[in-house]
């Protein structure tokens, strides 16, 4: 699969050696230990809003977004013997605001550990990309992801489709190493194991987005405060 070509044609990129080892434990030591499936709101954390907002990444995500794009949403995953759990075929449909309001196109609204989600209208999830960094290897025993490339295009999926999509074109598994990136649309289908080792699945997840939001909407988390993708990469 060819870099550059793979997100249009497929949803989904490979990028191998983005986060050096010091940095992986850096990140895993600044986030600490996870209880249950994950943290969110993290681009409050300063090592997480640095890294999203640094140079290195913001070289990688350019090239998918037709204006400047800014991270939105920071989740940290730790699939492990004690936080174990299986993803069926889905897509990203949510974003995380700060309050629910009546806005056209949005819709419906709903609550994950507090905080409202809302599907937003096709055109502007077509208009975010997700980073997932990898901190431990991933493969097919510790519940690495599975995509199915192209679906991204199909937009919004009800069941059926995705089951139909799912019967005639083969899922792809995406084997990544610790430090390496996984970019994907939100509309791609995916879908995870449980893990059958004992082995962490550590994965920071990093959502960006080139749009602003309508009057009355506001993003859960802040813009990163240290922004630095302007600068000389790290």
């Amino acid at each position: 699969m060819r870099l550059g070509m793979a997100m249009k044609e497929h949803g989904f990129e490979v990028v191998p050696n983005v986060l050096r080892r010091s940095e992986q434990h850096r990140l895993i030591d600044a986030l600490g230990p996870v209880t249950g499936a994950g943290r969110r709101g993290l681009l409050s954390v300063p090592h997480v809003a640095q890294l999203a907002s640094s140079a290195r990444i913001f070289d990688l995500i350019r090239p998918h977004f037709l204006s400047e794009p800014r991270p939105v949403r920071a989740i940290y995953f730790n699939k492990c013997v004690d936080a174990n759990w299986l993803v069926t075929w889905n897509q990203d449909l949510t974003v995380a605001l700060q309050e629910q309001a009546p806005v056209p196109g949005f819709g419906p609204w709903s609550t994950k550990d507090g905080v409202p989600h809302v599907q937003p209208p096709v055109e502007l999830l077509e208009r975010m990309l997700a980073v997932r960094l990898h901190l431990d290897d991933c493969d097919e025993t510790n519940g690495a992801l599975r995509v199915l490339p192209g679906s991204h295009c199909l937009g919004r999926l009800s069941a059926e489709r995705i089951q139909r999509f799912r019967e005639e074109n083969d899922n792809f598994l995406c084997c990544l190493r610790a430090g390496d990136a996984l970019l994907m649309r939100p509309l791609l289908l995916h879908a995870s194991s449980r893990s059958q080792s004992g082995c962490h699945r550590r994965v920071l997840h990093i959502e960006y987005a080139d749009f602003s939001l309508p009057k009355g909407l506001r993003w859960y988390e802040p813009s990163a405060p240290f922004a630095d993708h302007q600068r000389a990469p790290m």
